[in-house]
């Protein structure tokens, strides 16, 4: 570990690379069938073709390409040996027609093909033909027609057999599925977190020198499901973003690279977390294209990952390292893993948890109403003015029609030293005073208005509030012509109206 440490630095804290450390207690799963294994291969098999087998010798180079290699050699094989023996045979033939054969050593005789007197010597007239070896002692005569036609279709049916046969073998030992064992796939795939994001990452790698042109990667999720209509879907195939939009897909595969797929709404894997993912039965297929570039062919190699091959809260030990003019790769470090701190929960519940803040607090205008505005909206009300505009609750309390409402004036102010206070900081019963002969200048209405003050709010009464509103100077206040006289000694209460004296009485 402290080797680790000083190659990684302190990052790089190696907590286990067993695969079932997180839960040891996990019960152990069944192999189960892949359908894609890890050399690529894939495990299925056509049966109950019937009639549709005929189908194969219609196309029947590329069904000789892909049978197995003893196949090949056998079909190569019986092919030539066939048709040499065929061929040997026609030569013999004509040789016994014509009686060739009796005069095999009469140098008088011209036979059709010069020392040929039985099925050996046909035979290696033949060879010495389709090979051409020509040794001279073996020729046809001009005295044979038949022989200089069945020589000519000779010619021809060895170069067809020629053509059919290497061409299948060169095909079949050049094939780019032989370049794809030279393409590395990590044993494992991993899910940690990457730039804050949670993702399912696999390493890939090239052991040639020579690069793979336009190499491109893709990966599909097989897995089973049911459609709304209830229709099963035993392999049901989903396609994985790993980069399509950003151009992440297009590799260039010099070095191993760890192909990464964000795991988001859009993802397959959203709902995902460490603990559901011992119950998940999926498998994920990868499929890795590209153009070889020493023959031009086209590559594909595959490899998949079952569900118990995905490890959680893993990630890929690092394998580049400087030289001394060259970059170096370890591949000895190319399957190894360790883990890191990853949460166990899906993204799917970290968005929802992270929708369950507190909600923000709205912030309020700073109102100011008075008395002023709230009798200006009673008689805007009744004559259809707008000039001062109450709110909603406001306007249906003056519009009630009782006498006695209980109002509330709010001064709300944002202010950091200051705090405003006004008398609707308690429930008054305004009555509005109407104009009496006896009032001076007719202001008989009180001007009720927010008072800013301190730090502290604080409660006035409507004495208060009326006291403040006369003037400094001393005068005589008239009041109501039923009401009791005013006495030079008498509190302030007493120079206000009747009806308002009993109000500031009762509270």
């Amino acid at each position: 570990m402290a080797a680790l440490r000083r190659k990684f630095g302190e990052d790089y804290q190696v907590v286990s690379t067993n695969r079932g450390a997180s839960f040891p207690s996990a019960p152990v799963k069944k192999k189960r069938q892949r359908f894609v294994e890890k050399n690529g291969r894939c495990n299925v098999q056509h049966g109950n073709l019937g009639g549709e087998t005929s189908r194969y010798l219609s196309d029947l180079f590329t069904t000789l390409v892909d049978l197995k290699w003893r196949w090949n050699l056998l079909i190569f094989i019986l092919t030539y040996t066939i048709a040499w023996l065929v061929m040997a045979s026609m030569w013999w033939i004509i040789a016994y027609i014509r009686g060739d054969l009796n005069h095999g050593h009469d140098a008088s005789y011209t036979p059709c093909v010069a020392n040929v007197y039985n099925f050996p010597s046909a035979f290696l007239f033949f060879i010495e033909t389709e090979a051409t070896i020509g040794y001279g002692y073996r020729y046809i005569t001009e005295k044979c027609p038949e022989g200089i036609i069945l020589f000519l279709f000779q010619s021809l049916l060895g170069s067809i057999v020629d053509a059919f046969l290497i061409g299948c073998m060169f095909i079949k030992m050049s094939q780019p599925k032989k370049r794809a064992e030279t393409l590395m796939f990590s044993q494992d795939a991993v899910i940690s977190q990457r730039d804050g994001k949670l993702c399912l990452m696999f390493r890939v790698g090239n052991l040639r020198n020579s690069h793979m042109v336009s190499a491109q990667i893709r990966c599909k999720l097989i897995k089973s499901r049911q459609t709304p209509e209830g229709e099963f879907l035993p392999l049901d195939q989903c396609e994985l973003d790993v980069g399509f939009g950003t151009g992440a897909d297009q590799l260039f595969l010099v070095s191993p690279l760890t192909i990464c797929h964000e795991i988001n709404p859009k993802s397959p894997f959203f709902d995902l977390s460490q603990r559901s993912l011992m119950n998940e039965q999926f498998e994920i297929v990868v499929i890795l294209e590209g153009i070889v570039e020493t023959t031009g062919m086209t590559c594909q190699a595959r490899t998949s990952y079952t569900e118990d091959e995905v490890l959680w809260g893993h990630r890929f030990l690092p394998v580049m390292s400087l030289e001394e003019g060259f970059f170096r790769v370890d591949y000895s470090q190319f399957h190894s893993t360790f883990e890191v701190p990853t949460p166990p929960y899906s993204v799917k519940e970290y968005e929802e948890k992270s929708s369950l803040t507190s909600p923000l607090v709205t912030p309020h205008r700073e109102r100011v109403f008075s008395m002023d505005c709230l009798e200006a909206g009673e008689e805007g009300a009744h004559s259809g003015s707008a000039s001062c505009k109450l709110p909603t609750k406001l306007q249906k309390m003056s519009s009630s029609g009782r006498e006695d409402l209980q109002r509330k004036v709010l001064r709300l102010s944002s202010q950091q030293y200051e705090k405003a206070s006004s008398t609707g900081d308690l429930p008054l019963k305004l009555q509005r005073l109407s104009s009496s002969p006896g009032q001076v200048d007719g202001e008989a209405r009180f001007h009720l208005k927010a008072l800013k003050v301190g730090f502290q709010p604080m409660a006035m009464s409507t004495g208060d509030l009326h006291q403040r509103s006369l003037p400094p100077t001393p005068a005589a206040i008239p009041t109501h012509p039923h009401g009791p006289p005013h006495t030079p000694g008498g509190r302030p209460e007493d120079n206000l109206p009747a009806k308002l004296r009993k109000m500031n009485a009762d509270r």
